[in-house]
This record gives C-alpha cells, sequence and structure tokens, in this order.
C-alpha cells in the first residue's frame, strides 16, 4: 500500500479523498492555490504545497507544479479527484512516466471515453445501447442538416470533448441548426478547447440513470447499483438517489448486465460510472466517467462500500477481493448538492461563512470543508456541501432529508438550501414522478 498519496483536488472531494487515506494509514500531500490556503483539507493534510495564484490554469491545472510537489514531499502516488485534470489522459501518463502511480484507471481508458464520439462508438462495440446520432462530428452546417435529416428532429447539439451541458443546444429545424451550430462551437471550443460537435436524436422526457461500477483491471467487475440523476438544470445535477424510483427490478437488472459485460470487455479499472437516458423501457449510453463521481457518497450509503479506498486498493495492485454476490444493496440514500448560489437566480454567493451548523443524527452524512470564517472564494465550481441522507426506504429517507434541511445553517453567504425545501415538499418528487425536465418546469424556466 502506498505511504503518501498526493491529492491534486481542492474543496469537499479533496478532503473526503484525505480521509479515506487516514483511515487506512496513508500520509497526504494537500496541493492548493493561494487562493485555498486556509481550506479544511490543506489544514488537515500531513503536508501542503502552494502550486499557484487562483486561477485554475495556473495552479489545479498546472501539471509541472503538482509533479513538482508530488517530488519534493515524497509522495507514492496522485489522486486527482474529481474535475480539473482527472479525466486527462495525458496526465494520468506522465504522472506514470515520472514514476508516480496514478489512482485512476489506464489512460487507454480514459482517452477513449473522454472524447464522446470516439466513446460511443465504443459502447457499440462493447454491445452497450446507443442513442440515435449522427456517425461522427460535423464539418460544417450542411453535413449537419444531411446527418439531422436522417435522425429526424428535434436533435441534440453536443460537445465532442466535454460535459456539463456546454456546447449542447436543440434544434427543431434546418433553420434551427444552422443557426445554432457556430455557437455550439464556440461553447465547446471555449469550454474544452476543442469546436468539435456531434448530433443525437432529442428524447423528450427522459430519466438520466448512471451505475456506479467498479474493476480491478484483471476481468473483475461488481457494480454498486443505479444512481438516479433527473434532477437537473441547465444539465447540472442537483439531487441524486439510489435506487432509482422510476426502475422496476427487471430494468435494473437489465442496466447491471449491460454495464458490468462492457467494463469486463474492457478490462476497466477503478471506479467508474457509465450514465444513460432511459425512456420508454430503454436503456441509451450517454458517457462513461472514468473517474469517482460527485454523487458517489449514495452508492456507498446503499452498499457500505467506501469508494475512495477500493480507488487506493486497486491502484495499489490489490484484486477486487468479493464477487457481486458479496454485495448487499440496501435502503435508499439521497444526495442534495448544496451550492454557494442565490437559490431562486442561481447567481454565485462567494463570501465568508460567518455562522455554521451541520445537520446530524441516524442517517446522515456532510461532506463538506466549510466552517465558521472560512472564505468561500469566487473562482471555482459553487458546490460547497454535499448533503447525504440514509434510510431503511425511500419514505424514512424524505423524512430525514426534511429534517436535515432544517438543521442545516450556513450563515454569511446565499445557498441552495432553500430550494431543496422546495423540493422535499413536492408531490412529484415525493412520489419519484420526475424526469430531466422536471425541475425547469417546477422553476418555470422551460415547457
Amino acid at each position: 500500500m502506498f505511504e503518501k498519496v498526493l491529492i491534486a483536488n481542492r474543496g469537499e472531494i479533496a478532503l473526503r479523498i484525505h480521509r479515506a487515506c487516514r483511515d487506512m494509514g496513508i500520509k497526504t500531500v494537500a496541493v492548493h492555490s493561494t487562493a485555498d490556503a486556509n481550506a479544511m483539507n490543506v489544514r488537515l493534510a500531513d503536508e501542503s504545497v502552494c502550486i499557484g495564484p487562483p486561477p485554475a490554469r495556473a495552479s489545479y491545472l498546472n501539471i509541472p507544479a503538482i509533479l513538482s510537489a508530488a517530488t519534493i514531499t515524497g509522495a507514492d502516488a496522485i489522486h486527482p479527484g474529481i474535475g480539473f485534470l482527472s479525466e486527462n489522459a495525458d496526465f494520468a501518463e506522465v504522472v506514470a512516466e515520472h514514476g508516480f502511480t496514478f489512482i485512476g484507471p489506464k489512460p487507454e481508458h480514459i482517452r477513449v471515453m473522454g472524447d464522446k464520439v470516439r466513446a460511443k462508438a465504443a459502447a457499440k462495440e462493447l454491445g452497450i445501447p446507443t442513442v440515435p446520432g449522427s456517425a461522427g462530428t460535423l464539418p460544417n452546417a450542411d453535413a449537419a442538416i444531411k446527418a439531422a435529416r436522417a435522425i429526424g428532429y428535434p436533435v441534440l447539439l453536443k460537445a465532442a470533448s466535454g460535459g456539463g451541458g456546454r456546447g449542447m443546444k436543440l434544434a427543431h429545424s434546418d433553420a434551427d441548426l444552422r443557426a445554432l451550430l457556430p455557437i455550439a462551437q464556440a461553447e465547446a471550443q471555449t469550454a474544452f478547447g476543442d469546436a468539435s460537435i456531434y448530433l443525437e436524436r432529442f428524447l423528450d422526457r427522459p430519466r438520466h440513470i448512471e451505475i456506479q461500477l467498479l474493476g480491478d483491471g484483471r476481468g473483475a467487475v461488481v457494480h454498486l447499483g443505479e444512481r438516479d440523476c433527473s434532477l437537473q438544470r441547465h444539465h447540472q445535477k442537483i439531487l441524486e438517489e439510489t435506487p432509482s424510483p422510476g426502475l422496476d427490478p427487471a430494468a435494473r437488472e437489465r442496466l447491471a448486465g449491460i454495464a458490468v459485460g462492457a467494463l469486463e470487455t474492457l478490462g476497466y479499472q477503478s471506479a467508474g460510472t457509465i450514465e444513460f437516458l432511459y425512456q420508454d423501457g430503454e436503456f441509451y449510453f450517454i458517457e462513461m466517467n472514468t473517474r469517482l463521481q460527485v454523487e458517489h457518497p449514495i452508492s456507498e450509503m446503499i452498499s457500505g462500500i467506501d469508494l475512495v479506498r477500493e480507488q487506493l486498493r486497486i491502484a495499489a495492485g490489490a484484486p477486487l477481493g468479493y464477487r457481486q454476490s458479496d454485495i448487499h444493496l440496501r435502503g435508499h440514500a439521497i444526495e442534495c448538492r448544496i451550492n454557494a448560489e442565490n437559490p431562486d437566480d442561481f447567481r454565485p454567493s462567494p463570501g465568508r461563512i460567518s455562522e455554521y451548523h451541520a445537520p446530524g443524527g441516524p442517517g446522515i452524512r456532510v461532506d463538506s470543508g466549510l466552517y465558521q470564517g472560512y472564505e468561500v472564494p469566487p473562482y471555482y465550481d459553487s458546490l460547497i456541501s454535499k448533503l447525504i441522507i440514509y434510510g431503511g426506504d425511500r419514505d424514512e429517507c424524505l423524512m430525514r432529508l426534511r429534517r436535515a434541511m432544517e438543521e442545516y445553517v450556513i450563515g454569511g453567504i446565499e445557498t441552495t438550501i432553500p430550494l431543496h425545501q422546495r423540493l422535499v415538499d413536492a408531490a412529484d418528487f415525493q412520489k419519484g414522478s420526475y424526469d430531466i425536465g422536471w425541475l425547469e418546469r417546477f422553476l418555470g424556466h422551460g415547457a
């Protein structure tokens, strides 16, 4: 096992990884920008190294600085966390070239799944059903219109090299497509450094279902059940739950068979997630995330398996050591993403935390680096806390969630806690009757 791990990330996920390392007796190195000098993960790490000024490109995306920090601290391995360099195949390769272990998948798996067009082609080869779409990226509007007519309107324009809704546009006609293509290309270029766009058929009211997987790189793969991530705003997830209230046992078993079989064939190593759209009883591949997911804690809650610990074990060369039949998924779990944003118009709300009280009691987990006096910086993603709730069934989970929201106090800034309180009381949510467009309709932002 590793003696010292450098955590190449920030915020709650860096703290989450630190805690898993300490539970295993592993020392940690926190790298940080000048804006994060007082972050909780930096305070708790065995060692810390400042790697640059606030902009991510000068710090958390600064590969030479991260490698230098690993060298001077004598780290054995580097965990990339979530976002930043976590799905950068070149980074994974250069980490290994410099004598460190990359805690994550093989670079070739990151590379093929990081390009949405290549990933879709690979999914087809692995027997995973996909949404009908263009055969590749689109060089111009004429090619896009030809592909769209073959697929059938409406169609979604999607960035080949990214996600999170950036570069995504909905076209209902040739005229729409001709007008929206250059806008989508510009957004994709700005966000991902790649303007490539492809098309997919638009599904009107699907659910967003993903399945959590673990592979040891030796052919052994297990799943920890599915997560329903359909509550989204502008393609950004707001709340996730497991198991999905929209799947029956037969659909759940079919999904697991598709996903596990694909990753066994791939020889996948580490934690990974395959995401699907689910509509009219059919699953359609969206993408694969070759990393830990923000919403991984709810899978841990129902399975009892620490996913970060398993990432560390697998990266150190250990086999899974258990089979699917050894995993027992019990109860229900929900994660609410708490952002430093106005709960009505979602304007960012960085600033100083004047008071802080986290909820507690049975079934309550809070993953957050917040504390009274902490200054939420304006430079990064607005996620500041994850409230994770577990119950013996969905009804108990919802009751505990309502209680936890009443207890949670974050003063000095605006947060999305009031939005989650509204969601918990919404009749459709209580019934589990929602799709990926429901939240925007609920907020009055969509049809």
